[in-house]
């Protein structure tokens, strides 16, 4: 490492500046780095980027994890998915890894949730669904009527990491500059990372992943922005670790038990969950251990064992679409789940893959009632939009919806007025599609 003495005046002035700020900010509180200040100056750029949405976003999310009794939301991989979802309420968006595999990837594929796409896919997809909050936005004010603050957070999913420390480095970066409030990573080995609820899922030492959350966070500071790092364990469902030099594995490894891969195979559960959660903590804002059905009694038994050592750590929980939910659940159970889990300390709640659901099922649902009926099929959906209307949907007027009106905006910039090409102005849209009810 090169000595401190090659940091100029001007850099060692911003290595104390930081410090002061790790120690006196109450953001950082309970967050440890085994890193300098020094460190991060001397990687730093020497003229600083702001990246506005990841900075706002993050501070957002941090206040909302604290001021709500907790933020609940689910997996959006379109712009128009993340419109809706804030037009309806929703206070951030869940960016779901499995969903940019399934049909949100840049290889353009359909793939498994194995990490066989693209490693910029997801920062791409966190680019897409920002442009359109954007313009969502810019179409509100260039109608004088902005009802929301349509920049939500985004919580993205960054996998196993794509790779060791330097990929996790990389990844973390390019999701900052996309605009990421939040990030998870899993202590899956990356190579044969699979989804939370397939087979054969391979664990990485603790130590390992622990670098992980460490090489995250120093993206996050040479960036200079405040990012949510989630730490995800696999460790409840997982039967597989990729060594057993890390002595707090030790108590989970299955002695003289290896797979024809080499790995050693391990006892998972809960307490496996709990010991890699308690080690992470330091270095993760947010905990996350992947459950394999959804009991309330098991992730009061995780919460309150995490609580007992870091009462102020926030825990976060996926409310999966793998979980047959009716199989475990009565229909009391599952109305105060979210509740139930907010109380326990889950501040951040997701359905990684409802997006994806919605789309197929009302997808197939429209189809197939179009090949029976024809258009019938497609009004009443246009019916159902136009009641909709009402309580805020307003998708309906789709030229307008994508900045139609927008663009009308900038020709009459240009030409004061003086335009005849306006593309609103005699459209079909103007002429049929009436303002809707003011709401009761």
């Amino acid at each position: 490492m090169e000595p401190l003495s090659v940091l100029t005046p001007e850099m060692r002035q911003e290595a104390e500046a930081l410090r002061r700020e790790w120690e006196t900010n109450p953001r950082w509180k309970g967050v440890r780095r085994d890193y300098r200040p020094e460190d991060v100056v001397r990687l730093r750029p020497s003229v600083m980027v702001e990246h506005t949405l990841a900075r706002r976003g993050a501070e957002k999310l941090w206040r909302l994890l604290h001021e709500r009794p907790y933020v609940h939301t689910f997996g959006a991989y379109t712009g128009a998915m993340a419109v809706e979802m804030v037009r309806a309420g929703l206070e951030a968006i869940y960016l779901s890894g499995w969903q940019v595999a399934a049909d949100a990837n840049l290889a353009y594929e359909t793939y498994p949730d194995q990490s066989l796409y693209p490693v910029n896919s997801v920062p791409q997809v966190v680019r897409r669904l920002n442009k359109a909050l954007m313009r969502a936005d810019q179409v509100e004010r260039a109608e004088g009527k902005v009802t929301r603050d349509w920049y939500v957070p985004i919580v993205a999913d960054a996998e196993a990491g794509f790779g060791g420390a330097l990929n996790v480095f990389e990844l973390t970066r390019a999701m900052i500059e996309a605009g990421a409030a939040g990030i998870h990573y899993e202590d899956q080995l990356a190579s044969e990372k699979k989804c939370g609820h397939l087979g054969g899922k391979v664990l990485v030492p603790t130590a390992q992943h622990i670098r992980t959350l460490q090489a995250a966070r120093l993206a996050a500071d040479v960036m200079g922005v405040p990012t949510v790092i989630i730490a995800r364990t696999d460790a409840e469902a997982a039967t597989l670790i990729t060594s057993d030099i890390d002595e707090r594995d030790r108590p989970f490894i299955l002695k003289g038990e290896r797979t024809p891969e080499g790995f050693y195979r391990v006892r998972n559960g809960i307490e496996a969950g709990i010991a890699r959660a308690l080690a992470y903590a330091p270095y993760a804002d947010v905990l996350w251990m992947e459950t394999s059905k959804p009991d309330l009694e098991e992730a009061r038994k995780f919460a309150e064992a995490v609580k007992r050592e870091f009462p102020d750590k926030l825990l976060a929980y996926n409310l999966s679409p793998s979980f047959n939910w009716k199989k475990f659940l009565d229909d009391e159970t599952i109305a105060k789940f979210n509740r139930e889990l907010g109380a326990m300390g889950y501040k951040f709640q997701f359905i990684t893959l409802a997006g994806w659901h919605t789309l197929n099922y009302y997808t197939w649902e429209l189809a197939k009632g179009y090949r029976a009926r024809g258009m019938p099929a497609f009004v009443e959906l246009q019916q159902k939009e136009f009641l909709a209307q009402a309580q805020g949907f307003t998708a309906v007027k789709h030229q307008r919806e994508v900045g139609a009106g927008y663009y009308d905006e900038v020709v009459l910039a240009l030409t004061q007025g003086e335009a005849s090409t306006l593309a609103l102005k005699g459209s079909t849209e103007e002429a049929q599609f009436a303002e809707p009810a003011p709401q009761p």
